[in-house]
């Protein structure tokens, strides 16, 4: 079947996000990664910056962190703890992008919602550590933690949180149609790749 949306999940640092990016370009279709997190914001009520940050990352970088999550105020989360509240929000919403037609959408474990759909490509971008590390402080800047420390960090609280609420491995290639390594065949590189899968070229 046509490939008509694309999923892109991303090694922090790699240039997922900007390959998404790119490939709606290519395409002219709508690309949902800051626009998908508004939208998460306004049917949960939280701040866009709670959702960027907790929508795809775990509280800490440990798999017991889902434990001791509080939980909501029954009536206004139907009990459920913010972070599963956050969870079906999230599904909802990409469900319903995936309806509305063609597009690409950046993290956020899409690729395992829409799992079931045939017409999705699911692409997984990583590259080895220099060059993430150089990439990151290139375009975010420097902090107090090294740049090895962030992107681990943030690896381990995407992998906990995909792993808590899909019980797959995050990163694992047989969960999608392609990985690709940024670092060994650039950016654009991959950017060509998926826009010529996806006009099945």
């Amino acid at each position: 079947m046509e490939k008509k949306i694309i999923t892109i999940s991303r090694e922090f640092g790699s240039g997922g996000r900007t390959i998404g990016h790119q490939v709606a370009e290519a395409l002219g279709i709508p690309f949902y990664d800051k626009e998908l997190v508004d939208q998460v914001a306004l049917e949960s009520g939280f701040a866009p910056k709670f959702v960027e940050e907790h929508g795809e990352h775990s509280p800490t970088g440990s798999i017991f962190s889902y434990a001791f999550a509080h939980q909501g105020v029954h009536g206004i989360m139907n009990g459920l703890s913010t972070a599963d509240f956050l969870w079906n929000i999230q599904c909802s919403v990409i469900l319903q992008l995936a309806e509305q037609g063609p597009c690409v959408i950046v993290g956020r474990n899409a690729d395992y919602i829409l799992k079931d759909r045939p017409d999705v490509l699911h692409a997984f971008i990583h590259a080895n550590k220099e060059f993430r590390a150089e990439r990151i402080v290139r375009l975010y800047g420097e902090s107090e933690k090294t740049p090895m420390a962030r992107l681990n960090e943030k690896d381990k609280r995407r992998k906990v949180n995909y792993q808590h609420y899909t019980g797959r491995s995050w990163g694992q290639a047989h969960n999608y149609d392609i990985c690709l390594d940024s670092s060994k065949i650039g950016i654009e590189a991959c950017t060509d790749i998926l826009v010529k899968l996806m006009k099945g070229e």
